[in-house]
């Protein structure tokens, strides 16, 4: 007589269970707006302002709040707390003064130090944050049912596509362009630093779609001896730095690119159909020499399935491939990736995963 009631018992932990995961996951958003929040209030500044450890007084008289909302910060803070941007720091055994005292002291994490300081984060995050961008993915079920390849996501959801905006909204263009940079400079410094043999051996190397040089200014600076340039739209060289020893050119990429000893894509390929994809790699195939003259190709992009194996990067790799759908890219695995460089006529190809979930490329004419 009990076994019917077990299993009706185990029935409905299960659907509970089910139930708190299926919140959860429609809950994730959350995580995403608190983190804007954070980003827009400066919260890990203020952190980082009173030594890496503040109690919420503390955070609120560096932050741009009203004081009835300093109860709804620290809920906020709780999520932050939860999604691993920030962390409670307990009491020192013994420290009675610090047990009687019941505010918590908030403390930077890993994550959060990304975004102070050197090299931060924040620019990145807060253009992929950006409503613009958040505002596409509202509408993936009725764009699924338009035929490929046009309108993309973004240009269904606002009207013009992504490129277009940044041409024709300057504040938009540096949200994008201030995001781009961020990323450059943290992913360059690593890659120079701890993988600088990519760029030994070559005279010179042109950034094609490389934004405001950053890139192309870290490799300048770590390996002087090759001639650094940019390529990129009109609009997006015309905003660029002068007088970094990095010299921009206007152009694009679907008509030729400049001759070099070897192109860099830092990011690019992502954001292109196949069709595109094999367009510009034939343009980059024409631009450098031979392989026995130190021709080549560095990508830096993500190869789905290759890196750390841990669930954190495989879960980046997957969503980024969902990310990219707003403008028709796509994250490619290896087997893609090499239908790419054969169609558009390179020899072979070397895949390091050295950058977290992304990898960096070597294709060869």
């Amino acid at each position: 007589a009990m076994a019917p009631i077990q299993s009706n018992g185990q029935h409905a932990t299960s659907s509970l269970d089910a139930l708190s995961e299926l919140y959860g996951n429609t809950f994730s958003v959350i995580k995403s707006m608190a983190l804007k929040a954070a980003l827009d209030l400066g919260i890990a500044d203020a952190i980082h302002h009173h030594g890496g450890a503040a109690t919420m007084a503390q955070i609120a008289t560096r932050v741009t709040l009203h004081p009835s909302k300093i109860p709804c910060l620290r809920r906020l803070m709780r999520v932050l707390t939860l999604s691993g941007i920030f962390a409670v720091q307990k009491p020192a055994p013994g420290d009675a003064a610090a047990e009687a005292d019941e505010a918590p002291m908030y403390t930077l994490t890993p994550v959060s130090r990304l975004l102070i300081g050197a090299g931060n984060q924040r620019h990145m995050m807060s253009m992929l944050l950006h409503p613009c961008f958040i505002a596409p993915f509202f509408r993936i079920s009725d764009w699924l049912q338009l035929e490929l390849p046009e309108p993309c996501m973004f240009k269904h959801t606002h009207g013009q596509s992504f490129w277009e905006m940044t041409n024709e909204d300057a504040a938009f263009n540096t949200v994008v362009n201030d995001g781009m940079a961020s990323d450059s400079a943290f992913m360059m410094d690593i890659l120079v630093r701890e993988h600088g043999e990519v760029f030994q051996g070559i005279s010179s190397l042109v950034d094609v779609a490389g934004g405001n040089g950053a890139a192309a200014r870290a490799i300048a600076k770590a390996f002087p001896e090759v001639k650094c340039s940019v390529m990129d739209l009109a609009h997006v060289v015309a905003d660029a730095p002068r007088g970094t020893g990095v010299e921009f050119i206007a152009g694009d990429m679907f008509d030729s690119i400049p001759a070099a000893n070897a192109v860099f894509l830092k990011w690019i390929m992502h954001d292109w159909s196949d069709n595109d994809c094999v367009k510009i790699l034939r343009n980059c195939k024409k631009a450098i020499p031979s392989r026995d003259a130190g021709g080549k190709v560095i990508i830096m992009d993500i190869v789905v399935g290759v890196g750390p194996s841990d669930q954190k990067h495989r879960d980046v790799q997957i969503l980024f491939d969902a990310l990219i759908m707003f403008v028709n890219g796509v994250e490619r695995d290896e087997q893609e990736w090499k239908k790419l460089f054969v169609e558009a006529g390179f020899s072979s190809y070397k895949i390091m995963p050295v950058m977290g979930f992304r990898s960096i490329i070597e294709v060869y004419p």
